[in-house]
């Protein structure tokens, strides 16, 4: 009961971040939560720490940092001590670092900038666990062994609903478990199929994916069972089928809420029963894949509409991932433009093409119907058409120069008002105050967020702070 009431009273923390003042106003944010907060500015100096005052109860690590990275440090705790409780900040918005370091055994990410509220929630889970661990040591209570969850790399963004979805991926990829992917159409459900893919055991095997909509049922069952020859007119030899195809892999079936009735009755014999029949044939076949489905569509009303089986409704739904569209997470906009940018000008074979400020503020009010999909397609168009290494707004279509009125949702935190949008200057004024204008501008795109601001306008988030305090933004300023 000791070692449990001491942590209780007072968790040992230890903070690393080679950014010392990010260091030190996080440690004064934790120390005002009751947890006594160690500090380090690297890795090396961690592991002193570690050395001198022995192990703590959570780590917080940021991963860049130079000489020694966040998960070389997570590397170095877990080998001195496997139950090493470690949790990784990071500011960089592809999850592929921050996925690495939960497959080294990170209990959690955090992503920059911190949303208070769920560092805390993170945190008391963590050291949740870390008493059961303690408890278990103790002899007071056993706990099975759990393993590491797998990552989550390929899905761009930091915003809390796209963290939320890299979490989700990283705990259910290396299960069996069948997954259910819903969202708009455009938002990239293929992509969190193919990340689950990828990081799961199944791995070394194809995916084999299918979009449900595209065919017609006599087409769709064939290539979903296969079929033998002359089950059909055209029939003329025998075929595999994607089941068998994707056999020890994983099928994903795209728009699932379109197959008709007949096919999801024998769908749902493939999932209940792991085998087929193939179109004209007779005996069943013993198939073993992992099923991921996606959908945009409302699949509870439609089993309330009796269009969708309910029995196959919870056969797919065992795991849901909701893919949230983009105008929830403007956020994460800035991060699209460089990784789609940087991705188009390889494939069209140009060099590193740059974004017009007054462009991506265009960008960033947009309503995005068409989601993550239009984004790149716009992009696209812009580089094609761009003469010069500079996207601006004349490269823009007319749907997004134009913002039509009424076409941006509420203001929200992850979503800036379309009063952000740059407009033309008419008045003669200084450089100084074009200079505010579009300072103020981008922070109200980015509904103050001054990292994202800083780095869209390319200076250091400090040099950013001076020209606040210089000139006074408030959110409203003009």
């Amino acid at each position: 009961m000791t070692g449990k009431s001491a942590v209780i009273a007072a968790p040992r923390l230890l903070l690393v971040d080679d950014d010392e003042d990010a260091c030190r106003m996080l440690a004064e944010v934790l120390a005002r939560e009751s947890y006594h907060v160690s500090r380090a500015l690297s890795a090396r100096e961690a592991l002193q720490l570690v050395e001198e005052e022995g192990p703590f109860d959570a780590v917080l690590t940021d991963l860049r940092m130079p000489e020694a990275s966040g998960l070389d440090l997570l590397n170095e705790l877990r080998k001195r001590d496997p139950e090493a409780l470690v949790l990784v900040l990071t500011a960089f918005g592809d999850g592929t670092g921050a996925a690495e370091a939960i497959r080294a055994g990170a209990y959690d990410f955090i992503s920059k900038p911190y949303d208070l509220a769920e560092l805390r929630q993170t945190l008391s889970r963590a050291l949740e666990r870390r008493q059961l661990v303690v408890d278990r040591q103790s002899g007071a209570i056993p706990i099975p062994q759990v393993s590491a969850p797998t990552p989550t790399g390929g899905l761009v963004g930091h915003s809390p609903a796209i963290i939320k979805v890299m979490k989700q991926v990283a705990r259910v990829a290396p299960t069996q478990a069948t997954v259910l992917i819903t969202g708009e159409t455009g938002t990239g459900k293929e992509l969190v199929a193919r990340t689950i893919h990828r990081f799961s055991e199944r791995a070394e095997k194809r995916m084999v994916a299918v979009n449900c909509s595209a065919l017609a049922e006599g087409l769709l069952e064939s290539e979903l069972f296969g079929h033998v020859r002359g089950a059909f007119t055209g029939a003329v030899s025998n075929r595999a089928g994607i089941f068998r195809e994707a056999d020890h892999g994983t099928v994903f079936l795209d728009e699932i809420g379109d197959i008709s009735p007949g096919l999801q009755a024998r769908l749902l014999r493939v999932l209940q029963e792991q085998e087929i029949v193939p179109v004209g044939a007779e005996q069943p076949i013993k198939v073993d894949v992992r099923v991921i489905a996606a959908t945009h569509r409302d699949l509870p009303a439609l089993v309330q509409e009796r269009k969708f089986r309910e029995d196959l409704y919870y056969r797919l739904n065992v795991v849901t991932i909701n893919r949230p569209p983009l105008r929830v997470r403007r956020q994460d906009i800035p991060l699209l433009i460089d990784h789609f940018l940087t991705t188009l000008a390889a494939r069209h074979g140009r060099g590193p093409v740059a974004m017009d400020p007054a462009a991506q503020a265009l960008l960033l009010a947009h309503d995005w119907p068409g989601n993550v999909r239009e984004l790149e397609n716009v992009l696209e168009r812009a580089l094609v058409l761009a003469e010069i290494d500079v996207i601006g707004p004349e490269h823009l279509p007319e749907s997004v120069r134009g913002v039509p009125t009424g076409s941006a949702p509420p203001a929200t935190p992850d979503a800036p008002p379309a009063a952000a949008v740059a407009e033309p200057e008419t008045e003669l004024v200084s450089l100084d105050e074009l200079d505010r204008r579009h300072v103020f501008r981008v922070l109200a795109a980015m509904g103050g967020n001054r990292e994202d601001s800083a780095r869209i306008l390319g200076i250091s988030r400090r040099t950013l702070t001076r020209m606040i305090q210089r000139w006074g933004w408030k959110p409203g300023a003009k």
